[in-house]
């Protein structure tokens, strides 16, 4: 089973793996979210009491039962979100039995290892900005309460961001528009430039310089975990808050405005103001309804 796996073992590696042997498993796919004190819903994965303490929501492994264990149902995809949340490529098959051994020969923990350190992976100079990138952000931040069943029930306003396919969902409305971070409304929220500000229960807020890479990663196109650009969807429904700037502008976003536009309110330069309305294509907003907050 072992010799299915795509990751290099320990020399002391056995049929049975332990903890030790998937410590470079976790520090490659997992370590990036689950680590440190901001790990999501306090899950660590950077030992092996704190793996076995599991997260506020439980155990997440149970000795001898792989088919009872949350971990393995994450990996494989029986349970969403599937993990990791920077997939795919997610675990291939090896590694996901590899776990799975693990868990059924009653989670031997091996001989003391030392847990890499893990630094959340930056774009190198002149390196596009992926989804590998923002992902880790998102599961620190966001998706404690934006997935199913999170710490507020449902999704808030339907809005997942536990994988790259929903954090671009523009079925209820688009919140990110590739290659436009003005017209994003999930940048304007970390930001504060819309209110509430996110994550709702900050602080801590995003620091500067990782709502700066949520903000590189849209405006080159929102790329997904190997690079490929995504495409804007013209006419995708859209809701922003803002300051109303003159000429008809919404933090730097063109508003047309037209025979149909809805203004409630008398909104002037300077308002706190709510646009509704449709993506036109070119990063600008065809007004549906503008009124001030």
């Amino acid at each position: 089973m072992l010799g299915l796996l795509a990751w290099p073992l320990s020399p002391r590696a056995q049929p049975t793996p332990s903890y030790a042997d998937l410590v470079p498993l976790f520090a490659e796919r997992c370590l990036m979210c689950h680590s440190g004190e901001n790990a999501p819903l306090g899950l660590r994965l950077d030992s092996y009491q704190a793996l076995l303490e599991g997260s506020s929501k439980g155990p997440v492994v149970v000795a001898g039962q792989p088919e009872q264990s949350e971990l393995i149902h994450r990996v494989k995809g029986s349970r969403q979100p599937r993990m990791p949340l920077t997939g795919p490529p997610f675990l291939s098959d090896g590694e996901i039995a590899a776990l799975e051994a693990w868990v059924a020969n009653g989670l031997p923990e091996g001989a003391p290892v030392a847990v890499p350190e893990v630094v959340p992976e930056r774009p190198a100079a002149g390196e596009a900005v992926t989804y590998r990138h923002v992902a880790p952000l998102f599961a620190r931040y966001c998706v404690k309460c934006h997935t199913e069943n999170g710490l507020m029930g449902p999704a808030p306003e339907q809005l997942r961001l536990t994988s790259y396919r929903e954090v671009l969902a523009t079925g209820e409305r688009a919140r990110v528009v590739p290659g436009h971070p003005r017209a994003s409304e999930l940048l304007h929220r970390i930001r504060g430039q819309a209110r509430p500000r996110m994550p709702y229960d900050g602080p801590p807020f995003l620091t500067e310089e990782e709502a700066q890479l949520v903000e590189d990663w849209i405006a080159q196109g929102a790329r997904d975990a190997e690079g490929r650009p995504a495409g804007m969807t013209a006419g995708a429904r859209i809701r922003l808050h803002g300051v109303l700037e003159p000429g008809w502008l919404l933090n730097g976003v063109p508003l047309r405005i037209g025979a149909d536009t809805r203004i409630d309110k008398s909104p002037r330069p300077g308002d706190y103001v709510q646009v509704r309305g449709r993506l036109d294509g070119q990063g600008g907003i065809i007004v549906e309804r503008l009124r001030r907050r």
